[in-house]
């Protein structure tokens, strides 16, 4: 039997998913939130299920995905934390260089890049790994179909999942859930998102799996339509509205029930309208 379980993690920051794949004996963890703090409670989380962590798998070069690898490490040494290639490897060390860059990780020191004047900081390119597969195993056997192939969208390189033992979509950050998307991207990776999500309703109808996005709870296939018409409306917005104040006050209109409004719409609308 090669069957592997699920548990989710819903962070507090950004409304960002970790998950966490088990059999019998081992584990892999997908992604590790925005904050030392929330990695605590994960490594808590994951240590209660008695497994033994293999791999830290993350997904993208975003810190709400990332920066919880620093307090992983720590609590789960033997764990190789793992990107799918070079180029997400990079994301990851060119956007911890620029939040440290405008104080976004004052915070966050330990998640600092190291160097010579920083020796306490974070060893990004010697503590993160390059797979040279395509898939991650449990010890029991059961896989996850890792991809990466894909041109830019919410994030430059997205690495999604699929597990056939789960029948089990993980779309990373091409797909939020009653959360606002990251949008502060230029017009042609807005096409290509939405291309993408295209792309995956075709995939995926005959085998409708369940559907779990970087942020916001699981869903079913439908998800990728209302992604697609999301981003959709927000091109409008932009197009139409004459201020940042103006395009916040549609947005939100138009999904009320969304979270992370002043934060994930709000950047946004600032970086797509000038003032």
């Amino acid at each position: 039997m090669k069957n592997s379980e699920l548990s989710v993690y819903n962070g507090v920051e950004a409304n960002v998913n970790s998950y966490l794949f088990t059999d019998d004996n081992s584990a892999i963890l997908v992604d590790c939130l925005r904050n030392s703090e929330e990695a605590r409670r994960l490594a808590s989380f994951v240590k209660a299920e008695g497994k033994d962590l293999t791999h830290i798998l993350i997904t993208h070069g975003h810190a709400d995905h990332y920066i919880g690898a620093g307090v992983l490490s720590v609590e789960f040494p033997d764990a190789a934390i793992v990107v799918t290639r070079r180029e997400v490897k990079d994301d990851i060390i060119n956007f911890s260089t620029f939040m440290e860059g405008i104080g976004w990780l004052d915070n966050e020191p330990a998640m600092k890049p190291q160097t010579t004047e920083n020796p306490g900081g974070f060893d990004y390119e010697g503590n993160i790994e390059i797979l040279d597969s395509t898939v991650l195993s449990l010890r029991n056997g059961a896989t996850l179909e890792l991809e990466s192939a894909y041109d830019s969208a919410e994030c430059e390189h997205l690495t999604t999942i699929y597990s056939e033992d789960l029948n089990a979509f993980f779309s990373g950050d091409f797909c939020y859930n009653r959360v606002h998307p990251w949008l502060a991207i230029d017009r042609k990776s807005m096409v290509n998102w939405k291309r993408q999500l295209d792309e995956f309703s075709k995939r995926f109808e005959s085998l409708n799996p369940q559907v779990y996005p970087g942020h916001g709870q699981p869903s079913d296939i439908s998800l990728f339509a209302e992604v697609k018409k999301y981003i959709e409306h927000f091109e409008g917005t932009i197009d139409g509205a004459a201020t940042r104040a103006e395009a916040m006050e549609r947005m939100k209109a138009l999904y009320p029930q969304y979270a992370q409004a002043d934060f994930l719409l709000l950047n946004s609308v600032n970086a797509a309208i000038e003032e």
